[in-house]
């Protein structure tokens, strides 16, 4: 039987680790899941990778969401994991599950509303916007049960358990190799459906994952479980959650204003420009998932020694996490300035694209290290379960990127070597005010704590002399 990890006791830094391995897995097979489809669909031509390109753009939408719930709910089972509350961890997370299948049902039916309009807007080539129409019509069914697997993943991430997560990403990614190219080509059955066959082949992967992971609920895990009793709204702790997990659903957001601010200014170099840093981002996003997977095991160990109270093993979390993901994001900036065209040849073999991306990860590589500290930082706030700070830092990269990178594309003589070294410098501002936020939330969080056992304290001895 599986019980929560106490990640109140032992060494800090061992359970980082133990925790960022299964994560860091699980990511990298998730990543594979979703070039095993474009291979597949790539075969089809132009407009059927073009359609499903932009239909797929939405599960960015779908991901933001997902963020929400699964920071939140991760956030308060691992602080009630720490405070070895069982009841309330188990209420967070039977609320989180009917959370998920009300985001579920809101997926489909924006989703199938609002299919055409949304291909539509994307695509004026009618095959294009044909091939996304049928891939998102048998893609969202997965999309929507995406809420229900987040739901169940975050729960165990907060009693300190990855590693069912994980091994259940590597089957649907599995899975979704094999059925690609049937669904997709027709091998063995004749009958290709094309990028409908995508979608389908997607859907029953997650349908299969989400069924994989409550088989386990159902016969190992003892902590947190399916209780039909609490399966009843309860408006209180879906707040909870929300308060949560909304500021970094908002951090997803502006990830995107940043990305597409950038796409819209480098359109006036050409499709050139806009590939190379196309590939360049995706290939910065793939290094960062070592960095990614410290950040996300930090945050179930912080959070249950918050829960716990003990502080002093909070900040050690927060300075090995530090040191850890540092010296990763330092070796990555060596090899970025060494041969980052190295990192571009995989994707693609247009000199004047590799050139582009090698040049933006050669100088966006100087704020690797402050990048992997932010992550680390927005993990505390979500273990204190104060994530709104996260949100105000990442927020001044719309003052000090957005506004001047748009003021400077209107300048002579501008290239996008400025807008690089202004993505440098403001990322290294981002750090510096997170850090500063979050010094404040530790303090005000351990003074409140020490303010609440005092006044217990106080209780107890009154009580005595009466």
């Amino acid at each position: 039987m599986a019980d929560m990890e106490d990640l109140t006791q032992g060494s800090i830094r061992a359970h980082i680790i133990k925790l960022a391995i299964p994560i860091a897995v699980g990511m990298i097979f998730q990543t594979l899941y979703y070039l095993v489809d474009l291979y597949f669909v790539g075969k089809l031509g132009d407009e059927a990778l073009a359609g499903v390109s932009a239909g797929g753009n939405i599960q960015f939408i779908v991901l933001a969401l997902t963020q929400v719930l699964g920071v939140g709910a991760m956030a308060l089972i691992a602080q009630a994991s720490g405070r070895k509350d069982r009841a309330d961890a188990n209420l967070i997370f039977n609320q989180s599950l009917l959370l998920a299948a009300a985001c579920a049902a809101l997926t489909w039916v924006a989703g199938y509303w609002g299919i055409e309009a949304y291909m539509a807007t994307l695509s004026i080539d009618a095959d294009t916007r044909a091939a996304g129409v049928s891939y998102l019509f048998w893609f969202l069914p997965g999309l929507g049960l995406q809420f229900a697997m987040v739901a169940m993943g975050s729960a165990l991430r907060g009693t300190g358990i990855a590693k069912p997560t994980m091994v259940v990403q590597m089957l649907t990614v599995v899975l979704n190799a094999v059925l690609s190219p049937i669904l997709i080509a027709g091998w063995l059955t004749g009958k290709p459906l094309g990028v409908a066959g995508a979608g389908l082949a997607s859907s029953i992967s997650v349908a299969v994952g989400v069924v994989l992971l409550w088989g386990y609920f159902v016969r190992l895990e003892t902590f947190v479980t399916f209780d039909a009793a609490q399966f009843r709204p309860r408006m209180e702790q879906w707040m909870r959650i929300l308060r949560i997990g909304l500021p970094p659903g908002g951090e997803f957001a502006l990830i995107f204003v940043y990305m597409g601010v950038i796409y819209w200014i480098a359109r006036e170099f050409g499709p050139a420009a806009q590939a190379g840093f196309g590939v360049g981002s995706r290939v910065m996003q793939a290094i960062f998932l070592p960095a990614i997977a410290i950040a996300f095991a930090t945050a179930p160990v912080a959070g249950q020694n918050v829960g716990a109270g003990r502080y002093d093993r909070v900040r050690e979390t927060l300075h090995s996490a530090l040191w850890m993901g540092s010296t990763i994001m330092l070796g990555l900036t060596l090899l970025c300035q060494l041969r980052p065209e190295w990192l571009m040849h995989p994707f693609t073999d247009e000199a004047d694209v590799i050139a582009v991306g090698g040049e933006f990860l050669r100088i966006i590589s100087w704020n690797f290290v402050a990048t992997g500290a932010i992550f680390t930082f927005s993990s505390l706030f979500q273990a204190l379960g104060n994530t709104l700070p996260a949100l105000l830092a990442s927020a001044t990269r719309l003052l000090t990127f957005v506004i001047p990178g748009i003021w400077l594309a209107s300048r002579p003589g501008f290239t996008l070597r400025q807008l690089w070294f202004l993505s440098v410098a403001t990322v290294a501002i981002q750090a510096g005010v997170s850090f500063w936020l979050l010094q404040g939330a530790l303090r005000r969080k351990q003074q409140a704590a020490m303010s609440g056992s005092q006044g217990a304290d106080a209780g107890v001895r009154a009580s005595g002399a009466g």
